[in-house]
């Protein structure tokens, strides 16, 4: 599937997290959602990310907005990542890809000559009715959690 274009409705979605809670975009309906798309925990750039927003995580509840990472990997996986890394919002667990090919981030990715499927780095901002407000590609991780706080002034 294609990636979600701003302005149209994000689709719907329901993952459980490092605790087994799960979590539903009607859950997050009135206020805004950073759902960013990681390819796998415990990876450098990948820790960096999450960090980042956790490093922010309190200027972007201040502005409303609730941060959910998501990635492959199973619930297990999610819990280790997020107490070694002090990670206290919900990272959900997207083993099948399911969600990721609905938000358009599994795709095709090469690497030293070998092609394979995997997510792509992508933020979504979702508003407060649901529709994507906008999109991040090929998300580079310096500055990047900076970037998606600026555009909830």
């Amino acid at each position: 599937m294609p990636l979600i274009e701003p302005g149209r409705k994000a689709p719907s979605f329901a993952l459980k997290d490092q605790h087994g809670h799960t979590h539903r975009l009607v859950d997050y309906v009135g206020r805004s959602l950073i759902l960013y798309f990681y390819p796998k925990d415990n990876t450098p750039g990948c820790t960096q990310e999450s960090c980042d927003f956790q490093s922010n995580l309190r200027v972007l509840t201040r502005r409303n907005a609730a941060v959910l990472g998501v990635s492959i990997l199973d619930e297990k996986s999610k819990a280790k990542f997020a107490d070694k890394h002090g990670l206290t919002f919900p990272l959900l667990a997207d083993a099948d890809h399911v969600m990721a090919e609905r938000y358009g981030v599994w795709q095709k990715k090469l690497r030293y000559g070998r092609s394979y499927m995997g997510i792509v780095r992508t933020t979504y901002l979702i508003g407060p009715d649901g529709k994507v407000m906008q999109r991040w590609d090929r998300v580079k991780v310096d500055g990047h959690a900076d970037a998606v706080g600026a555009a909830l002034l």
